[in-house]
């Protein structure tokens, strides 16, 4: 099997970085599978991730490895990990211990855009 077909149809893993090393990853609640927040994991953050089941992401503006709630408390438990069909995106469902987002709100998508305005989504 060549590599573009074992990485779309194979059973190994083979993440496809981008050019910065990065994946996109979606995380959802794994219960709602609403959307709560949208990171950046590179190799670090994927294998410290899989080690310990909490969600880490590399920080672009840190410059680092970050895990989710390291200063809050508000960690994100891993519960299961999909793979896009050519391995550059993921989607983490994920149990959140308190808010995901870093203003308090639960979700990082708390806004809805409505006529080119942006409003609270309505709970």
């Amino acid at each position: 099997m060549g590599e573009q077909t074992e990485r779309e149809a194979g059973s190994t893993f083979v993440p496809k970085f981008d050019d910065k090393g990065l994946l996109s990853a979606v995380i959802v609640h794994d219960e709602t599978r609403e959307v709560l927040m949208v990171g950046f994991v590179d190799a670090e953050a994927l294998a410290a991730t899989l080690e310990t089941g909490f969600a880490h992401f590399h920080s672009r503006s840190r410059g680092r490895l970050w895990k989710k709630g390291e200063t809050s408390g508000n960690v994100l438990e891993v519960r299961e990990i999909l793979v896009d069909c050519d391995q550059d995106a993921l989607v983490i469902s994920c149990i959140p211990q308190g808010p995901t987002c870093h203003t308090g709100e639960h979700s990082c998508f708390y806004r809805v855009l409505e006529n080119g305005v942006l409003q609270r989504v309505k709970t």
